[in-house]
């Protein structure tokens, strides 16, 4: 797999550099300040898209990393990885006429992220020389990452682990998950929004010196590592409504802050051949996307505290690889761009839990919500199409929220239970550049 940079351009005069899957791993973002991106997308060949079908999520993922990957990883370590990271269920349900929901919230920590950060852990670690110097993970959290890379990466020799998350503003159930561990993780509480915590982490990568005291690399979707296995889920989903209802057309809708979610879900459009796949780029309040898409120009600006926490985001920093894949195209509307934006207010999203909850029994988290918002408005407009809503996290990590609206206790499931308890610890710090870089030389 050959990697290039979002700032690389086709108007380049020499040759562009490239980077292998490993080297990305490791650095995180492109020297050049850029994310990483695939050179190219080769089409999955025909005998492996027939062979899905009766495939289980597993092994479709196998499948689909190692078309990414190419031959750069070895098969024994590769299926070692994708079966070590993916071993619970990830179900898909018709909720509605013709509107599927992906459970992605199954695992460990009960957030879809979980796929992303356990399979990264895994490469890493199989792939790290034994004798280097300790690597210190940076992420940036509006909520379910926190979790999802603190517990994939908890006690691995090597490795130390640091989490950067807005003070007050994620869920005391989300809090709790990062903020109980111990050992090698420390998680830092920022006095200021995600969009400061991730500022924070951009400013730190870009220091060449503190990159070398600590050793930083990210865990956070910017790292291709963590954003690649989130095709998986995509294929998966394809594969199970192709085998029912082949030929037809499928709008998935993506709850999205940081946009790392749906990168993936195009990445995996070109990986598939999929021409009849569609997106939304669902948002809340924070609609910075949904108003470029509309032709509004693109304008970050600060973010605005909503329910659905985790996507509470300015300024995504994964939109810099969507623009990157399309060019100019998404300056086009309709049907010549597979992508549409929806963003929706607080008061859509809790009236549209009630309803769910009220006509089917089913108890959703905000960010679902917000997906499934996007995809009813999107299937108004296509009604021979089909739909899937990615269920991002469970219920019950946002029951201060959820529990009000429909009316009685969400069980909290064992990922969160446990946690619960436990003392949480972490630094306070100011969002100014100088205070992380005490907490990393502290831990260093």
């Amino acid at each position: 797999m050959q990697l290039i940079s979002t700032r690389d351009t086709p108007a380049r005069r020499t040759p562009r550099p490239t980077w292998t899957f490993r080297e990305a791993l490791f650095l995180g973002q492109a020297p050049d300040g850029g994310l990483f991106v695939p050179a190219s997308v080769p089409p999955l060949p025909d005998e492996d898209r027939a062979a899905l079908a009766d495939l289980n999520f597993p092994d479709r993922a196998f499948v689909v990393a190692r078309h990414v990957l190419g031959r750069e990883v070895a098969d024994n370590i590769l299926r070692q990885a994708v079966h070590g990271a993916l071993d619970f269920p990830v179900p898909l349900r018709e909720v509605e006429p013709g509107i599927h929901m992906l459970e992605l919230f199954h695992g460990p920590t009960h957030a879809f992220k979980d796929i992303g950060a356990r399979f990264m852990a895994r490469m890493m670690s199989a792939l790290r020389d034994r004798d280097a110097a300790p690597l210190t993970i940076l992420a940036a959290t509006s909520g379910d990452t926190g979790g999802a890379v603190a517990h994939a990466f908890h006690n691995l020799p090597g490795i130390r682990v640091v989490i950067l998350y807005p003070l007050g503003k994620v869920s005391p159930r989300q809090e709790a998950q990062f903020t109980t561990l111990g050992g090698n993780v420390t998680a830092v509480a920022v006095r200021g929004a995600f969009d400061d915590c991730q500022r924070l982490a951009r400013d730190a990568f870009a220091d060449r010196e503190l990159n070398a005291h600590a050793n930083l690399t990210s865990a956070n979707s910017i790292n291709i590592g963590r954003l690649l296995p989130q095709t998986f889920y995509y294929v998966h989903a394809w594969a199970e409504l192709a085998r029912t209802a082949p030929g037809s057309e499928l709008v998935f809708s993506v709850p999205s802050g940081n946009f790392g979610n749906l990168t993936a879900g195009l990445i995996a459009r070109r990986a598939l051949g999929m021409s009849l796949a569609r997106f939304v780029a669902a948002t809340n309040s924070n609609s910075v996307v949904p108003d470029y898409l509309a032709g509004r120009g693109f304008n970050p600006r600060p973010s605005l505290p909503t329910i659905s926490s985790a996507m509470d985001v300015g300024n995504p920093s994964n939109f810099r690889r969507i623009r990157h894949m399309f060019g100019d195209a998404l300056h086009l509307s309709g049907d010549a761009l597979p992508l549409a934006g929806s963003s929706w207010t607080d008061g859509d999203t809790r009236d549209c839990i009630r309803d769910l909850w009220r006509r089917r029994g089913i108890a959703i988290d905000p960010h679902t919500a917000v997906g499934l918002l996007g995809l009813r408005h999107e299937l108004g407009q296509r009604p021979d199409a089909r739909g899937v809503v990615l269920a991002t996290a469970h219920p019950a990590k946002f029951a201060e929220t959820v529990e009000p609206l429909i009316g009685q206790p969400i069980p909290a499931p064992p990922g969160i239970a446990r946690v619960l308890e436990r003392p949480r610890r972490s630094v306070e710090i100011a969002p100014e550049p100088g205070a992380l870089g005490k907490v990393l030389a502290s831990i260093g």
